[in-house]
């Protein structure tokens, strides 16, 4: 049993269609009315249903009064480190310290090639990655007088201004599965974000996430307990319950409890594209987890 002790976080996951245009605009709405804490958009450039996730992000934040934004995750390799920190710190400033980076390594190289992004190898990616936070990083660190100067295989940038500082503590979540990216993650970000429909033998997947999120986290000097476990879910609400996260609200709030609970996992972002949906989430699901979640604390401490 591993029990990290954020606090619980719940949120959407939207598909970010631009047809209709305000269709992903009008659920995050939706989602920030409900009292959810995150709404997250996917970020692929190269697919034209899409709407440019940077752009709707920008939109979101301010259509929206509470929820935070992310996408979910950026797709680095088409989407520069410098640009990017800068262009985080402004939306984080715009709106009031509701931005979070979710960043991954990238995946469909035919596709990021094709709008002419450099084909890596997965150590390659990983490697950018590692580099392209420590860009972000350094970007975001004002208070360091000399310009940044981070000389990397794959990013170089060599005497850029610092600036502006982010409202808050922006968390870097990392879409991340494999042993190698997870250990860097431990070293260097703020939480993993992997989606449990990809995970092989589902949430008890999660305990060899973990080890090597913490192993990395201890192999750089750093408490693991740093290290947000984020994780994107999918279901149904049923009036008879079914496999895990179909079924009424009590089953899914019994099931995610156990999850944060013996794994760690402290925010969970539903795949949904229904304000029905999302509403029943927000209302029925989270205050049960949290509940539940809180009890057992309570009776361990």
């Amino acid at each position: 049993m591993t029990d990290y002790g954020h606090d619980l976080q719940f949120g959407v996951f939207i598909t970010p269609l631009h047809n209709p245009p305000m269709h992903a605009v009008e659920l995050a709405v939706v989602a920030d009315r409900a009292g959810l804490d995150l709404a997250t958009f996917q970020d692929h450039p190269y697919q034209p249903r899409f709407h440019d996730t940077w752009t709707l992000l920008a939109f979101v934040a301010a259509r929206t009064e509470r929820i935070h934004v992310s996408g979910n995750v950026h797709n680095l390799p088409l989407r520069n480190p410098a640009v990017l920190a800068r262009s985080a710190a402004s939306l984080d400033l715009l709106s009031g310290g509701r931005f979070e980076l979710g960043i991954g390594a990238g995946g469909f190289w035919d596709a990021i090639e094709s709008m002419g992004g450099r084909r890596l190898t997965p150590g390659q990616s990983i490697q950018a990655l590692e580099e392209a936070i420590t860009v972000i990083r350094e970007v975001w660190n004002p208070d360091e007088r000399e310009p940044v100067r981070v000389d990397g295989e794959f990013y170089r940038v060599v005497g850029a201004k610092r600036g502006p500082r982010p409202a808050h503590d922006i968390g870097i979540w990392v879409g991340a599965y494999k042993p190698r990216i997870l250990r860097m993650t431990g070293r260097v970000a703020d939480g993993a974000l992997p989606s449990l429909a990809r995970l092989e033998g589902g949430p008890a997947a999660l305990a060899e996430l973990n080890r090597h999120l913490d192993d990395g986290a201890e192999a750089a000097g750093r408490d693991p307990r740093a290290v947000r476990r984020l994780l994107n879910i999918g279901g149904r609400f049923e009036t008879v319950g079914g496999g895990l996260l179909v079924g009424p609200p009590a089953k899914w709030a019994d099931e995610l409890a156990a999850i944060a609970l013996e794994y760690g996992t402290s925010t969970f972002i539903l795949a949904a594209d229904d304000a029905v949906t999302i509403d029943r989430f927000a209302a029925e699901v989270a205050p049960a987890v949290r509940e539940l979640v809180a009890s057992e604390r309570g009776k361990a401490a």
